[in-house]
């Protein structure tokens, strides 16, 4: 399945101190296996990409950003801890969106698995993904 073409989608932090809507098209999801993205999300990370101009923060309160490299950095909930977003300075036209912050139900789909070396030893890739053991996510179109 490629893209979900153009929807609107709805999402939040655990709390509400962080709301957005969608209204442009976003890529099916993508589960990251790499060490940092496990870190961050407590397990592997799974989101979407939306162009910036199609993603609207109608509640940004409570909204931080942590800074994890000189070019790639997270975008979390103060109040409940919730990370919503991550971008990358190379690619400042998109957001990726975590795809447990999405309001269901989405009609998304996982299709790609990428940096599956560094998956965690606890856990299995499904075998019906498109498995990378690298990391394509910044060559990858919204």
């Amino acid at each position: 399945m490629g893209d979900s073409g153009i929807r609107t989608f709805t999402g939040r932090c655990d709390c509400g101190g962080v709301r957005y809507r969608i209204d442009g098209p976003v890529r099916n999801i993508i589960e990251c296996h790499c060490e940092p993205c496990r870190r961050i999300s407590g397990h592997h990370l799974a989101a979407t990409a939306v162009a910036n101009g199609h993603l609207h923060l109608e509640s940004q309160e409570t909204l931080a950003w942590y800074q994890r490299t000189p070019t790639v950095r997270y975008g979390f909930c103060s109040a409940c801890s919730s990370t919503l977003f991550w971008r990358a300075d190379d690619k400042a036209d998109r957001t990726s969106v975590f795809a447990g912050t999405l309001d269901g139900p989405t009609g998304l789909v996982a299709t790609e698995a990428i940096c599956a070396s560094e998956a965690g030893d606890y856990y299995h890739i499904d075998p019906d993904l498109d498995v990378q053991a690298g990391d394509r996510a910044l060559e990858l179109p919204y």
